[in-house]
């Protein structure tokens, strides 16, 4: 039986089917959801937003954004037109229990950051997984900034208490880092002075542009090369419509389905095109892959575009470390694309992905490995070696319950020799639940395995 969205729990098969013809739309764009349910609940009054990702990560968001005191509903649309998430901003209290976060390092990293600047104590948790992940990356601007936090070694569970009003700082990022500025910025709102941060290597900027669609003033330059953004405290954010464009890392799995299956031709709708986000493409297109942005528009004051791509003969490159902030999430997909090329690809700079939802590092040369490609990393670079053929393939991986990992290994099972095996994808519904729909509209063939 074809697995749907309702059946993505447990071991899944993909297997070669033929070319993927179709159009689809992505979820909407993860960061830009989670910010938006965050601001929304900062807000003075009612914000409305469409095209939200109802993925667990950002519900487990919008939660705690509850247990903080906004006021969050999500009401159908009439027509079979959605849902539209409506979020009234209150004065934030101290909740009585636990913020859960599950595994969303987005979420509490940014939230982090909103509650310091707040000045309620509050105590935040996570699952196994999300307690292994760095937390002093934020806490240490956020503590130079006057707070308090207790119980952490620089991990979850982490308790923070009220401090006084915090204090502006000039920080420079030592390492590309949107959740970390975001943090910075959120706790700065309210802070006492001006808050100051540079950025050597630019990072998403979706905070900055979403702050000003709350009506918050930032002043946005370049100084000695580096980008510097400067932001007064005691701002209040105003209520506001916001449309969630979709996500180019979800995107990305029915691009690359598409790129390495013979004969196929598919367009993914509404995508967000911000240049801080598009390094993936820009890698494919190096490659050789047939890729257009069509429709190119503004939404939100972000860029948005609907991504045409076809089969495509591709080739390998070296991906430089400077790219890789713009597409952090997509070195797993990415891996497997060069996986099909001819020729060697380097992905250097990328040691962040050793603490993600897993070492994806690790997960992607063991998968591939597996599968019968010439692989090899160090602690933060990875090394495909392709012969212009399918690989061989028909490997069980482990996803190490990672979704990019997940969904990553089935595009590849989708155009390789043999099927690949992925031992659960229970975890996909983090950030695309309707990915078994979507890739089955397209002509995908992705099996549940008996239990």
């Amino acid at each position: 039986m074809v697995a749907t969205k309702n059946e993505i729990a447990g071991s899944l098969r993909a297997s070669r089917a033929g070319a993927l013809n179709g159009r689809m739309r992505a979820p909407g764009d993860k960061s830009i959801s989670h910010r938006a349910i965050v601001f929304a609940a900062m807000a003075i009054g009612e914000t409305s937003v469409h095209g939200l990702l109802e993925g667990e990560d950002v519900l487990r968001t919008a939660a705690a954004m509850r247990v903080l005191g906004a006021d969050v509903e999500r009401d159908l649309l009439p027509d079979g037109g959605g849902a539209v998430w409506r979020i009234t901003g209150a004065p934030w209290q101290a909740p009585k229990r636990a913020l859960y976060f599950g595994n969303s390092g987005t979420g509490v990293r940014l939230i982090l950051g909103a509650v310091a600047g707040v000045g309620v104590s509050a105590r935040f948790d996570g699952d196994v997984s999300l307690r292994g992940r760095p937390m002093g990356r934020v806490l240490d601007p956020l503590r130079a900034m006057g707070l308090q936090a207790c119980d952490t070694d620089g991990h979850l569970p982490i308790g923070i208490e009220p401090n006084g009003r915090l204090n502006a700082i000039d920080y420079r990022l030592p390492t590309p880092s949107a959740q970390v500025k975001s943090a910075i910025l959120l706790a700065g709102l309210r802070a006492n002075g001006t808050t100051i941060i540079r950025e050597p290597v630019p990072c998403r900027d979706h905070t900055e542009r979403m702050l000003a669609a709350f009506g918050v003033m930032l002043e946005i330059t370049t100084e000695k090369g580096e980008r510097v953004i400067a932001m007064d405290g005691g701002q209040r954010l105003s209520a506001t419509k916001i449309i969630v464009p979709g996500d180019p890392s979800s995107a990305a799995f029915p691009v690359v389905a598409a790129v390495i299956t013979p004969d196929s031709d598919v367009t993914v709708e509404n995508v967000l095109v911000n240049p801080l986000r598009t390094g993936l493409y820009m890698t494919l297109r190096e490659m050789g892959a047939d890729i257009v942005f069509e429709n190119e528009r503004m939404e939100n004051g972000e860029p948005v575009a609907d991504i045409h791509t076809r089969h495509s003969v591709l080739h390998g490159v070296n991906v430089p470390a400077e790219r890789a902030a713009s597409m952090i999430d997509e070195y797993p997909i990415l891996s497997v694309a060069a996986a099909f090329a001819k020729g060697e690809t380097v992905m250097e700079g990328i040691a962040e992905l050793r603490v993600k939802e897993s070492d994806r590092l690790s997960a992607c040369e063991e998968g591939l490995r597996a599968s019968g490609v010439n692989v090899e990393s160090g602690p933060d670079w990875l090394r495909v070696i392709g012969d212009g053929h399918p690989p061989k393939a028909g490997a069980r991986v482990k996803t190490h319950l990672d979704h990019r990992i997940a969904m990553s290994f089935l595009v590849m099972g989708l155009a390789s020799q043999n099927p690949m095996e992925i031992d659960d994808g229970a975890m996909i519904s983090t950030s695309f639940p309707t990915f078994m729909d979507a890739m089955f509209m397209l002509g995908a063939e992705i099996k549940n395995l008996p239990h």
